[in-house]
């Protein structure tokens, strides 16, 4: 069920009809459920006339969507060529281990973690390196991983 409907009426009215408004509309919903549900995508379809499988297209193409909720505390672990280069595999096993996740999992049951890869954090110089919310590790190894997560806990 949609948590604020008011507000997603209000951002209807406010991007209403106009052209490319989809994506920023989009964006504001997700800033205030903290995520795209079915339900939220459902309820634009409705409200604007926007086919759902348009909706829909757009938000599993922008890796700025998200489709589920994401935990507390995002750990982005970096896959681009330096971290790879430098076993950021070990890097997300160790990550994956210690939250007791298994591999096609990116979300911790407590809601607390969410695990991404991406492309690249810009900082190849500290391979491998993860973020966790705005703080950068770098020059990791796996077995550094469990002191790290501890600090979130």
């Amino acid at each position: 069920m949609l948590q604020n409907k008011t507000a997603v009426d209000t951002l209807i009215t406010k991007f209403g009809g106009k052209k490319g408004a989809l994506i920023p509309l989009l964006q504001e919903i997700q800033e205030i459920e903290g995520y795209l549900s079915n339900d939220s995508m459902r309820y634009v379809a409705e409200k604007t006339g926007i086919k759902l499988a348009e909706i829909y297209g757009v938000a599993t193409f922008y890796t700025m969507f998200r489709l589920k909720p994401q935990g507390k505390h995002v750990i982005r672990i970096c896959k681009g060529t330096a971290c790879h280069v430098s076993d950021a595999n070990s890097i997300i096993n160790s990550v994956h281990e210690n939250l007791g996740l298994e591999k096609e999992e990116d979300s911790t049951a407590d809601g607390l973690f969410t695990v991404m890869e991406v492309s690249c954090l810009g900082c190849c110089s500290l391979a491998p390196v993860i973020m966790i919310n705005d703080d950068t590790y770098g020059k990791l190894t796996a077995d550094s991983i469990a002191n790290i997560l501890k600090k979130y806990n």
